[in-house]
């Protein structure tokens, strides 16, 4: 029965392939989004940004809410 099933479902490969892969790509897009060292650099690239004149105070306060919302937003959902 294992073989018969191999070989029905042969033709899904790719599909679950990709499905694997897309489930990867994003268990390390969410490690980097809420990992201490990706939230870091994110807050580390506001600073800059403000340092090269990219981003006024205000816009930087705004961006470092909206990281620490989905921070809290993820916490608690």
């Amino acid at each position: 029965m294992g073989l018969l099933l191999t070989i029905l479902t042969l033709p899904l490969a790719p599909v679950r392939a990709v499905t694997a892969i897309a489930e990867l790509l994003l268990e390390q897009a969410e490690q980097e989004l809420y990992s201490p060292q990706g939230l870091r650099r994110q807050l580390e690239a506001l600073d800059e940004a403000v340092a090269r004149g990219e981003l006024s105070e205000d816009e930087r306060r705004a961006a470092e809410q909206e990281i620490l919302d989905r921070v809290t937003s993820r916490s608690t959902g």
